[in-house]
């Protein structure tokens, strides 16, 4: 494991976690100060409460995730920092900028305290670089077999942004989908750990905060950008028939234009998946106006995070409430919802 030079773990009572690290004694309290507390250190966690207080002004968004992927650590990331971006990228979604998060660990006796500290470190890692806060939380240790090392739970809540208008009753026909990069790229990261699967280059995860690139959105387009989502379980596939089921609208994409890296796909067809199904952790899907789609795809080719951005499709009043693919040949097929479960403890 690759550890964080900037903050060197400190020594603990233990090499592992203990049921005592959950008592609420002394080893709670050596485990809080000396790991959660210095890691994660800022004015209102240092209150040290069973909650924190402040202020927010206009309109808020609030949400809540829990993290159970298996296993923690993956190529590109961990369990710790896909918990700050997954919660960061659904406020984002909201229109909202993100400020403060909750955090809850539920850790499985055993595991190895340079695990759980590199877990902390890439929280405090990803909660700069998205620029939230971690201002309250728990820990809970639970006996050993009754856990997979470790689980964690967060809470957010941000501002919207007063030029945001994002919701599904806005979207008709005429506009157009853009994705943001390239699809399936955290699934196939995670199940080629899982399988011991080797490529000629690695795949990794995509997972990142979006919240910086959705703000220049908004700020730039305003309530041009009628809707966004992050397609993570269910991929983008899940997204566009939840939307095309509550708008009653057709969704049309092209096979051609989605944006899947080579190796990637060689991975799903090893596998027998399919990419539209596959779950995302750094990328979102937005409907737009059409007199600003080309413009707001330039802008997000320009961010790092949508280099391999791409519009994809549009919406149609054909086929209402269903999404349909237009093959790379000229055919077309519907395309449903996941019948089954594809990957599990993908997130």
């Amino acid at each position: 494991m690759a550890m964080n030079l900037s903050c060197p773990m400190p020594k603990f009572d233990f090499d592992v976690i203990t049921m005592g690290h959950g008592g609420g004694g002394l080893l709670t309290h050596r485990l809080l100060q000396s790991g959660v507390f210095d890691v994660l250190k800022n004015d209102l966690l240092d209150q040290q409460h069973d909650g924190a207080s402040f202020e927010l002004n206009g309109k808020l968004a609030f949400s809540t995730d829990s993290y159970v992927i298996s296993p923690i650590f993956f190529p590109g990331g961990n369990i710790g920092e896909l918990a700050v971006n997954g919660t960061v990228n659904d406020l984002a979604m909201c229109g909202a900028v993100p400020k403060y998060l909750s955090l809850a660990f539920i850790i499985e006796e055993g595991m190895r305290m340079e695990a759980l500290w590199e877990v902390l470190v890439s929280i405090k890692n990803a909660a700069a670089k998205a620029g939230v806060q971690i201002v309250t939380g728990d820990t809970k240790v639970v006996e050993k077999g009754k856990g997979d090392q470790i689980f964690i739970n967060t809470s957010g809540i941000g501002v919207v942004h007063p030029k945001a208008a994002i919701h599904h009753n806005r979207v008709q026909e005429g506009d157009v989908l853009i994705v943001s990069g390239q699809l399936a790229q955290h699934g196939i990261a995670i199940m080629s750990k899982r399988q011991g699967l080797s490529f000629e280059t690695d795949i990794v995860s995509d997972t990142t905060n979006l919240n910086h690139t959705i703000l220049q959105l908004i700020e730039q387009f305003g309530d041009a950008i009628k809707f966004l989502r992050d397609p993570t379980r269910g991929g983008l596939a899940s997204v566009l028939n939840e939307l095309a089921e509550q708008t009653n609208l057709g969704y049309l994409i092209e096979q051609e234009q989605l944006p899947i890296d080579e190796q990637v796909e060689g991975a799903c067809e090893m596998l027998g998946l399919d990419p539209l199904y596959v779950a995302n952790e750094g990328l979102f899907v937005a409907v737009v106006d059409a007199t600003v789609a080309e413009s707001v795809l330039k802008q997000l080719q320009q961010d790092a995070n949508g280099q391999s951005a791409r519009i994809i499709g549009k919406v149609v009043n054909t086929h209402p409430g269903k999404v349909m693919l237009k093959s790379r040949i000229g055919g077309h097929r519907v395309v449903g919802y996941l019948t089954g479960e594809q990957l599990p403890r993908i997130c």
